[in-house]
């Protein structure tokens, strides 16, 4: 995206859809930062507390090759 593009996108409300390696969990965060009131998006307690949690969980492997 061209620096117009994003701008534009970031004033229209949009956000940018989830890369396919990307897990849920994580696009799940990005959704949270993006929100477009201040007092809606995760703090970073919040973004801590969710990242701890999902390191102690088992971890999914993607074959991104296949």
């Amino acid at each position: 995206l061209s620096l117009f593009q994003v701008i534009e996108c970031i004033t229209q409300g949009r956000v940018l859809e989830r890369p396919r390696v990307c897990p849920k969990e994580v696009y799940d965060i990005m959704l949270g930062c993006w929100q477009r009131e201040p007092q809606q998006r995760l703090n970073i307690k919040e973004i801590y507390k969710i990242l701890h949690a999902l390191g102690k969980a088992t971890p999914i492997y993607l074959d991104i090759l296949g």
